[in-house]
């Protein structure tokens, strides 16, 4: 398997961590979507989006998008929840993590570290958002040491790659007790170095 990625994008790095964590063969390409690596014809050809992640399996047929990737990679494993509704849990933040938190955590981090923009200069919106994001997330780890069950899952994996980067975009972790002991939890599950 070849896994197209750009190690600054937590999307990818999902994909990287969890194919590391169940010991999948893999080549890593690291591909600089600063540079117009993904805007490439010979990418564009591979995945007409333009955008990392992309898995090529061994017989070649392509799959983008990290979620999409990381569930196939870990169909039938332990990270995959086997009770129906469990299931269905850990869909619910996946699908969350898309649309309510990586819009504004992801962005955030994107403009103050990559674009240089001060975090006094950020979108309030953006940053209302974030914040409201982190704190959905704080009450959930009130319950359960992980998002769906007592174990780490692909909902964990989904929401801590950019939540654990959450400062470089302004967001102050020390104000989510639960928050970070939950990062640091997932870390070492999955034996990401800080």
């Amino acid at each position: 398997m070849k896994i197209y990625g750009d190690r600054v994008s937590g999307n990818c790095l999902k994909v990287k961590w969890v194919a590391d964590f169940l010991g999948l063969a893999y080549d890593w390409i690291e591909t600089d979507v600063l540079a117009g690596a993904t805007r490439t014809p010979a990418f564009l050809a591979m995945n007409p989006a333009g955008q990392v992640p992309l898995a090529i399996f061994d017989d070649g047929r392509p799959l983008a998008q990290s979620n999409a990737i990381i569930l196939h990679l870990a169909e039938g494993s332990a990270l995959i929840p086997t009770d129906a509704y469990d299931r269905a849990r850990m869909l619910e933040w996946m699908f969350w993590e898309q649309y309510s938190h990586e819009p504004y955590i992801a962005v955030a981090r994107f403009q103050v570290r990559y674009l240089g923009k001060a975090v006094a200069d950020l979108e309030p919106r953006l940053v209302e958002r974030g914040k409201a994001a982190l704190q959905r997330l704080e009450d959930a780890l009130a319950e359960s040491p992980f998002l769906v069950g007592q174990g780490i899952g692909l909902a964990d994996v989904a929401l801590v790659a950019y939540t654990r980067v959450a400062h470089e975009g302004g967001f102050r972790l020390d104000d989510w007790p639960r928050l970070r002991a939950w990062i640091g939890r997932v870390e070492t599950a999955l034996g990401i170095q800080s």
